[in-house]
């Protein structure tokens, strides 16, 4: 199947500033349904399902947290697991960590800070998993090898990108939700197909992550259109990090 062609550098309305609050949280709502209905949330536990064992302590870095949607439903799945989860959730746009901070007032298993995915105010090492979910199209690919390379230096065990497939299906999907349930936000609107197009194929995925250094990678396809790669930091930094 021939895929719509790739759009690089071009600015999503989550990029920019922040200047319409209600619209912007109503966005990161529309977010929230996506990966809810759409397999984002459960692809990531499944691919955290491989990686954790019941009973151990695993604390988890989710960059571009948005309004920790990720790091709530992550949360249920350690709870329901007999996993001891700590969750650093992060996001660069202010008027989200206050979302985000926000909905997760009161629980110590989630942490909130306002930083940005290029500079983690994190020491090396800092988590056993690093994740991100529908963040990395937002760079451009020197962009996203920096951040790859951030996120695999503050994650001893495993780095997690949960990210969209770039193909007809899920442009002409966002196309239709933007005419019909977006049509009112413009974010939403105008950021929803635009992400799609802004996306990869497994290939282009897969070669970001070994461009970063990662070890093992691997990409793998999920429903809907969601692909989920991950790669491991190299043996040598890993080992350091223990020492």
């Amino acid at each position: 199947m021939t895929r719509p062609a790739r759009v690089e550098n071009a600015e999503e309305e989550l990029d920019r500033p922040i200047t319409d609050r209600a619209a912007h949280e109503a966005s990161l709502g529309h977010l929230r349904g996506v990966n809810r209905w759409l397999g984002g949330t459960r692809a990531l536990r499944l691919a955290l399902d491989a990686e954790v064992r019941p009973g151990e302590r695993v604390t988890l870095v989710d960059a571009g947290c948005g309004a920790a949607d990720v790091p709530l439903a992550l949360s249920a799945w350690a709870a329901a697991r007999g996993v001891d989860l700590t969750v650093i959730a992060l996001d660069r746009a202010e008027a989200s960590a206050r979302v985000a901070h926000r909905r997760t007032r009161g629980m110590d298993a989630i942490r909130v800070l306002c930083a940005d995915a290029l500079a983690l105010p994190l020491a090396d090492g800092a988590a056993d998993i690093a994740t991100m979910t529908l963040t990395l199209h937002h760079f451009d690919r020197d962009g996203r090898i920096a951040v790859l390379s951030e996120l695999a230096r503050i994650a001893r065990r495993l780095v997690i990108i949960n990210d969209l497939e770039r193909n007809w299906p899920n442009y002409l999907g966002a196309r239709i939700l933007a005419a019909s349930l977006w049509r009112g936000n413009r974010f939403t609107r105008n950021d929803g197909p635009l992400s799609v197009l802004r996306s990869f194929s497994p290939a282009e995925l897969l070669a970001d992550l070994r461009n970063a250094g990662l070890h093992d990678a691997a990409v793998r396809r999920r429903f809907f259109y969601r692909l989920v790669g991950s790669g491991r930091p190299s043996a040598n930094a890993a080992a350091a990090r223990t020492l």
